[in-house]
């Protein structure tokens, strides 16, 4: 079978289809005919040796997949020939994967296999980072920076079906088209974001900042929490990982929290599935629709992952394995 394996700790140059044996199905293990297979910021990470998980080279990269069952344990709900979204730490790129039970997903009618691949970490992430972590409320504002990539996406989706208001950070007005498309209530260039922000809000802030981006944010978004707001840190696409001067956080009453949804889902039996069923009538609701960008075929995985590096994709990159 096809395999998308990382074979030099060097980014997408390091990154080839190889030829391997088929993996053999654990006892508990759901074996799952990959269509689809998303990428995403902690893969490129991964390719360079620079993710909190560093698997012994080479490995099979892959964190976000999708396909169809081949076989599954008697009791697992499920049969051959059902239509899965499936989420591993990694190692879900390759034409045939055994996957535990617990991260496979029965995909609702309709979802196609491209837009599974981008559902389980960036939505149940967002499940976590504003359910759990944020404990966002009906009629708060939630700021979202990078708002046009695949977790900020998911965060807007998620955000609106909790019944907060939202404002989309972004980089370039083509992103911001994206993102009202996608229901953001407001969109605004983060260059001088604070300054729009504080006139959407009448200089309240907002309860809720999402941050994947950090880097020299980090400062005005603080700046933007309202009283009791909350700050939540989910990664650095940014580069450089900022810190705070916590005399901010006296002053305002604010909270800056981390949010590690891998870590904490991935540890605790049933956490996903639990995460997913929350996220089906999102999705049947039509609320949660994740925008699928550009699709390569899977022997173009290195140019995909180059494309998601230099920022050219909007929504989800997805790469998809022909039969």
């Amino acid at each position: 079978m096809r395999s998308v394996q990382v074979t030099r700790l060097t980014g997408p140059s390091g990154v080839e289809v190889v030829e391997a044996e088929e993996p053999r199905r654990g006892d508990d293990d759901v074996l799952v005919e990959v269509r689809a297979l998303g990428m995403s910021w902690p893969d490129l990470l991964q390719s360079r040796g620079q993710y909190q998980l560093k698997p012994e080279v080479p490995f099979q990269l892959g964190v976000d997949f999708a396909g169809v069952v081949r076989e599954a344990p008697r009791h697992s709900g499920l049969d051959a020939g059902d239509r899965v979204a499936c989420v591993l730490p990694y190692g879900g790129g390759a034409d045939v994967v055994a996957v535990p039970q617990d991260a496979v997903f029965p995909l609702p009618a309709g979802v196609t296999f491209a837009k599974a691949a981008a559902l389980p970490m960036n939505y149940l992430t967002a499940l976590f980072a504003l359910g759990t972590r944020g404990q966002v409320r009906p009629g708060e504002t939630v700021l979202v920076h990078g708002a046009a990539g695949g977790v900020g996406t998911a965060t807007l989706q998620v955000a609106r079906a909790y019944g907060a208001r939202t404002i989309a950070v972004v980089s370039t007005e083509e992103k911001a088209e994206l993102v009202r498309s996608l229901g953001a209530d407001h969109a605004v260039l983060s260059d001088g974001f604070l300054r729009r922000v504080k006139e959407i809000t009448e200089d309240r802030g907002v309860d809720v900042v999402v941050d994947v981006v950090g880097g020299d944010l980090m400062t005005d978004s603080l700046r933007a929490l309202a009283p009791l707001g909350r700050l939540l840190v989910l990664g650095f696409t940014g580069g450089d990982i900022p810190t705070v001067k916590v005399n901010r956080l006296l002053l305002n009453n604010i909270d800056v929290r981390g949010v590690g949804w891998g870590a904490y889902a991935m540890a605790r039996e049933g956490y996903l599935r639990r995460q997913w069923d929350e996220l089906v009538p999102m999705i049947e609701s039509g609320v949660v629709d994740p925008p699928v960008g550009t699709t390569y075929p899977v022997a173009e995985v290195a140019q995909a992952l180059r494309d998601l590096e230099d920022r050219r994709v909007l929504g989800k990159t997805v790469l998809t394995f022909s039969s």
